[in-house]
């Protein structure tokens, strides 16, 4: 048996089950003409009925009427957890810790989200039920104590499941605006870079596929990142600083972005990378799609290609992706029909 064949054979008695299932729940994702039928009804009742036919079924069956678009949002994130908590109970290692990254971005979004509710003076009562479940740990509701970073990862992140990667990344600054966005983007740094190296440790499809992917999400991160940080205090030193390392930019695009001083000069950067530079060109189009809307159609496409390989593990990853693009989508055709705002009613982000 050639080496090849004997790997595939040992992942499917690992990973087989599970692979299996993220395929099926990935079929399960609706379709154009589900999204067609989607933006022609009149109302969310009319909504909730198409959503019932669809492998949603009757999700919603215990929800008054009127529905609220809030409610729905909740609703769908719940389906997402139930299904991705299957498959978690249910995984080995390595797909366990493989998982666990997945985990990690929705506990650094937690993590800001409650510094920088604390910061305006928010309740616990009321930030809590906001953070993403997927990323709770014990830690969490001690943040609204903190009043600096040193804080922050003495009395928080030293003991999370984060702690490990991000205890050298945080300098003892007080915690306002601007520290906080920094904080968020050097966290992200950290666990993209880490949860790169895992995918490259893992080795085989799995470290091609979520090459490709992670790839993408830093150099979309440097990218907003040089971009949201016009007219702001930000000098450039300190934005290099907060750039992933492990994308196709590095070191060279990096670099560029570095110096850039507008958006003309961002998207020249961008017009060195074939990819990046159709993702640019399409922004501002006859769809009205933003720069985000096309990161977003790219990251799908990704994703897509993802379901095409076998015996790896970015299906998983894929799939969580493509969850959470089709609930956005849902809830913005909800938003535009709640509104009565049918304009950009077509605006969402094509899955499949």
């Amino acid at each position: 048996m050639s080496m090849m064949a004997s790997t595939d054979l040992l992942f499917n008695v690992d990973h087989g089950y599970l692979e299996g299932l993220v395929r099926g729940f990935k079929s399960g994702l609706l379709k154009e003409f589900d999204y067609t039928n989607l933006t022609q009804c009149e109302t969310l009742e009319d909504l909730k009925l198409h959503l019932q036919g669809t492998d949603y079924g009757n999700f919603l069956q215990n929800e008054p009427s009127p529905i609220a678009v809030s409610t729905l949002d909740d609703r769908l994130r719940e389906r997402l957890i139930i299904e991705f908590t299957h498959l978690q109970n249910h995984s080995m290692n390595p797909l366990t810790k493989f998982l666990d990254y997945i985990t990690y971005s929705y506990m650094i979004d937690n993590i800001i989200l409650l510094i920088s509710g604390t910061l305006h003076a928010r309740s616990l009562d009321e930030l809590m039920p906001k953070c993403h479940p997927l990323g709770s740990f014990e830690e969490l509701p001690t943040i609204a104590i903190v009043a600096n970073t040193a804080d922050l990862y003495n009395a928080v992140l030293v003991d999370s499941p984060l702690g490990p990667y991000f205890k050298d990344c945080l300098s003892e600054q007080d915690l306002d605006e601007m520290n906080i966005e920094v904080i968020r983007n050097t966290l992200y740094k950290a666990y993209l870079q880490s949860f790169y190296d895992y995918c490259q440790e893992i080795g085989g499809s799995t470290a091609e596929v979520m090459g490709r992917i992670l790839k993408f999400e830093a150099d979309r991160r440097a990218f907003m990142i040089t971009i949201n940080s016009f007219g702001t205090e930000l000098s450039k030193d300190d934005r290099k600083n907060l750039y992933p390392k492990c994308g196709h930019l590095y070191p060279e695009g990096l670099a560029k972005l570095s110096e850039a001083d507008d958006q003309d000069q961002v998207r020249q950067v961008a017009a060195y990378y074939s990819d990046y530079r159709k993702i640019f060109d399409g922004v501002g189009g006859p769809d009205g799609k933003t720069l985000e809307d096309k990161f977003f159609e790219f990251e799908m496409e990704l994703h897509k290609i993802s379901f095409m390989q076998q015996f790896h593990f970015g299906v998983f990853y894929s799939f969580v992706r493509m969850k959470e693009q089709e609930q956005r989508n849902i809830v913005w055709i909800s938003e535009c029909i709640s509104q009565q705002h049918r304009a950009k009613i077509h605006n969402y982000i094509p899955i499949l």
